[in-house]
């Protein structure tokens, strides 16, 4: 049902179109007649929400009736409010898929363990519950972690009576396909009675592809190898592999979330910008 009031709005534009093509019929052999009908064509096909046919005829004026300057910037100003109607459609799309994104990545988030100090950290990580450090001592593996924004990183942490002075690693498969990380440039080292604890992180991006290839091989045999001045090579326990498969997926999830809400933002800023732009030209008139 449509109230008075929009059937009202609806009467004026097509009442208002209609003087237009009116005024246009006598202003010579310019193409304006012609070029007015395919404004009606353009504005009929956005009142059905077929945005990108009524691009086509505004287009069409352009290169059919180039001398047509009446309907060519009245095209601009339509063309505007097909704009707006876009990036409208766009942030209700977005904040449907937000929605959805946030209740998965809450229930999702509840599988994990999240840590933050907020004395001095901005964002907080989630672990899984079988790499959490109280469950994890003087044990050489791969930790993975995720903060909030959906940035993974890897962590080697190595331990042993000796030190290895290790800065990348190396992930193989039995058929040996492999993936190993450049070396870090967050290297941490220290002592706990007697043990030589080192660790390494490979942010998402820098880790040379072995979180992925871990994810792609959870299921089969993989071997670590800490590489530096002595190298360190082991079986990786099937929970090491699920903990980082499982964090990809969350990262991911998080990720989409995050460029989600860019994707608004950006679609909100152009919305100021059209409306900026549209009271421009009635103030100008």
């Amino acid at each position: 049902m449509f109230d008075k009031q929009s059937i009202m709005k609806k009467k004026v534009t097509w009442l208002a179109l209609y003087c237009l093509l009116a005024g246009m019929a006598s202003c010579g052999d310019n193409g304006e007649a012609e070029a007015g009908k395919l404004l009606v064509k353009a504005e009929a096909a956005l009142n059905a929400g077929q945005f990108n046919e009524a691009k086509i005829e505004i287009d069409s004026i352009r290169v059919l009736y180039p001398k047509a300057f009446e309907a060519r910037k009245a095209g601009i100003a339509l063309m505007q409010r097909i704009d707006l109607k876009e990036q409208e459609r766009s942030v209700a799309f977005l904040d449907s898929t937000l929605a959805s994104l946030q209740a998965q990545a809450e229930e999702r988030c509840k599988g994990f363990v999240f840590e933050k100090d907020t004395a001095y950290q901005d964002l907080g990580n989630y672990f899984h519950p079988t790499q959490t450090v109280e469950k994890n001592i003087n044990r050489s593996f791969l930790r993975a972690q995720v903060n909030e924004k959906g940035k993974m990183t890897l962590t080697s942490i190595y331990c042993g009576p000796r030190n290895a002075h290790h800065t990348s690693v190396k992930v193989e498969a039995p058929d040996g396909t492999f993936a190993e990380t450049p070396a870090s440039d967050d290297i941490y080292e220290s002592n706990d009675l007697g043990w030589k604890i080192e660790k390494a992180d490979y942010p998402q991006g820098k880790d040379g592809g072995v979180m992925a290839f871990i994810a792609l091989n959870a299921e089969q045999p993989l071997y670590v190898t800490f590489r530096g001045e002595r190298t360190y090579k082991s079986r990786m326990p099937a929970n090491d592999k699920t903990a980082i498969a499982e964090l990809q997926k969350l990262a991911q999830l998080l990720s989409a979330i995050e460029q989600a809400k860019r994707d608004k933002e950006e679609a909100l800023r152009k919305i100021t910008f059209i409306k900026h732009k549209m009271q421009e030209n009635q103030t100008e008139k």
